[in-house]
């Protein structure tokens, strides 16, 4: 019974503060609790709740956490941009210009102030500035 009251305690904590460890400990209550319905005495129950719970910290938690972190991220919005390649439009200087970016027509400026890129040639946008793409 003590078990399965400290695997409650374990699982709330766990739910209410997102720290997976809690999680973890709280298997290992459910087996030890487990093991005391097979009729284990209280030091092979603590033998199952360490072993189970020291196994999960080992086994389990770098994929948990690994999980939590998320793997890449997806690039969305402005930031999904950057990097991509676009056509000039309207001759782009250090003062201005247009280029069609991702099927948009985008005001654009050059990075370099003494580059100058011509209607029809491809640049890459190096960052994003307000409405303006500043490009190489």
């Amino acid at each position: 019974m003590w078990w399965l009251i400290a695997l409650g305690g374990l699982g709330i904590i766990g739910v209410l503060t997102s720290i997976v460890e809690f999680g973890m400990f709280a298997i290992g209550a459910l087996a030890a609790a487990i093991a005391a319905m097979l009729g284990l005495d209280l030091i092979g129950q603590c033998v199952v709740f360490s072993v189970i719970s020291i196994a999960m910290l080992i086994f389990v938690r770098p994929i948990a956490i690994k999980q939590l972190q998320g793997g890449p991220r997806t690039r969305t919005g402005i930031d999904a941009l950057t990097g991509r390649t676009a056509v000039v439009l309207e001759r782009v200087d250090e003062n201005g210009g247009r280029i069609k970016l991702a099927g948009e027509v985008w005001s654009a400026r050059s990075m370099d102030v003494t580059r100058v890129f011509e209607p029809g040639e491809k640049v890459d946008v190096a960052e994003i500035d307000g409405a303006t793409a500043v490009v190489i």
